[in-house]
């Protein structure tokens, strides 16, 4: 990996890490319908507008269909989850919650024929979801019915990214990423027009919630899903997923810096578990030096292609 391709991935995790804190301030304020309605179009503007300035063509209409399920499981459906999980989750809890989408990408990799199930990866799934049980079960926030609820949500949300992650990679070899990312978020827009409408008279917004709300959609949404998918055409599957690893560091910081969220060594043991498991199903290890031919786009003989669809980084 190139030394601009981890700085790329600090990065996006710094970014996709302070997105769980930017959620926790808007949801209260626009509802988890409303704020990834307006999270969504906001990306879509965006993307359309630098396709513009650009001179970008949109993708073929044929391709709009496998795109708008894309939509569906990396944005709309992930964005909704985590929107209802921060009305009762501290933005760490999510954000450590979030690194499980490598297990699921894998698990969903593995029943569409993309990967081969190993006993590392068998039990870097358990040693995950125990890490989750563990996270729920010793963390500062007590343990009622609406934070286990809550808790479930952040889970469906990482999975739903996994497996979206699949149909993501394959996008990224067959589209234009701005082109892809722009059609994708306006199929999430979409999907959440109806509901985001009908919440409208239940909205509370602050002028702190409208910049924040800002934020999520121009620079964590539509600015961040396009540069990730142009970093997954140019690096190996596996080394993206290292990002997965270091989203739950910035967001427990970025939640104990500007909320004043609670940080105990209660949380330790369940985040430790989550991170291993990711350790192991990824392979990833930031310790192990690699050999310049695991890293770029001519892989030896025997080895995965880096276009070889495989899970991307994962956020909120």
């Amino acid at each position: 990996m190139q030394t601009r391709h981890f700085a790329q991935l600090i990065f996006l995790s710094a970014l996709w890490g302070a997105s769980f804190p930017l959620i926790r301030i808007a949801s209260p304020a626009f509802g988890p319908w409303g704020l990834a309605g307006l999270r969504c179009a906001l990306a879509a503007v965006v993307l359309a507008v630098i396709m513009r300035v650009m001179k970008e063509r949109w993708p073929a209409r044929s391709a709009w269909p496998r795109l708008a399920v894309l939509s569906v499981l990396t944005i709309a459906a992930p964005f909704l989850l985590f929107n209802y999980a921060a009305l009762s989750l501290p933005a760490g809890y999510s954000a450590i919650l979030n690194a499980t989408a490598p297990l699921f990408s894998m698990l969903g990799a593995a029943a569409m024929g993309d990967e081969r199930l190993t006993r590392r990866r068998l039990a870097g799934c358990a040693l995950g979801f125990a890490g989750v049980a563990l996270l729920v079960r010793l963390g500062p926030v007590a343990v009622e019915t609406q934070v286990v609820l809550a808790a479930l949500a952040c889970t469906l949300a990482s999975a739903s990214y996994g497996v979206g992650a699949i149909l993501m990679k394959r996008a990224t070899l067959t589209q234009q990423p701005l082109g892809a990312s722009a059609v994708a978020h306006v199929g999430a827009t979409l999907v959440l027009l109806l509901p985001t409408a009908a919440t409208i008279p239940s909205m509370r917004p602050t002028t702190g919630a409208v910049l924040t709300v800002l934020l999520l959609g121009m620079v964590t949404s539509g600015l961040m899903y396009w540069i990730s998918m142009r970093l997954m055409r140019e690096i190996p599957a596996t080394a993206a997923t290292s990002s997965a690893l270091m989203i739950p560091l910035f967001g427990v910081t970025w939640g104990a810096m500007f909320l004043d969220e609670p940080v105990t060594s209660g949380m330790l043991p369940g985040a430790l578990l989550v991170l291993a498991a990711t350790v192991l199903i990824t392979g990833f290890n930031p310790f192990q030096r690699r050999r310049p031919s695991r890293e770029g786009g001519n892989p030896g003989p025997g080895r995965q292609p880096a276009g070889r669809p495989g899970p991307p980084p994962s956020r909120g």
